[in-house]
């Protein structure tokens, strides 16, 4: 038997995106730090994506922060063999590099040079994620 209520997925799932009732002003679904919590060594992206296969660890869940050395280790052309990032939040930068337990063989901070996508120059990155919708 399985047991599910509709309402109460697709509740959670629009609450989980960020749209409908919430007491909360600014509140941002942050795709780093749940990779984190609940797929710590990345296993289930790796199943899913093989083409990150080659990256060991919580690594996975940012890879355009590596640094070239760990992306060729790992098979991992970014914009070849896996895309670039479209945007990156600015409230991930506090979750990369890191992982759970402190279990990271990597010092804490920047590894490398990361590819900070180009943005729309009158838009920035803020139009993404404010709820201020002016454009």
């Amino acid at each position: 038997k399985v047991d599910y209520d509709v309402c109460s997925n697709y509740g959670n799932w629009l609450y989980s995106a960020g749209i409908g009732n919430d007491p909360r002003d600014n509140r941002k679904f942050n795709m780093i730090k749940q990779g984190l919590d609940y797929d710590g060594n990345g296993d289930y992206v790796r199943l899913w994506v093989p083409e990150l296969q080659g990256i060991k660890g919580a690594d996975i869940h940012t890879p355009w922060a590596l640094n070239s050395a760990a992306l060729s280790q790992a098979g991992v052309t970014l914009g070849e063999t896996y895309p670039q990032p479209v945007v990156i939040a600015p409230e991930w930068s506090r979750h990369i590099n890191q992982s759970p337990q402190g279990r990271s063989p990597h010092p804490r901070g920047r590894r490398g040079p990361a590819r900070t996508p180009v943005q729309h120059k009158d838009r920035g990155i803020d139009f993404y994620f404010s709820r201020k919708k002016d454009v």
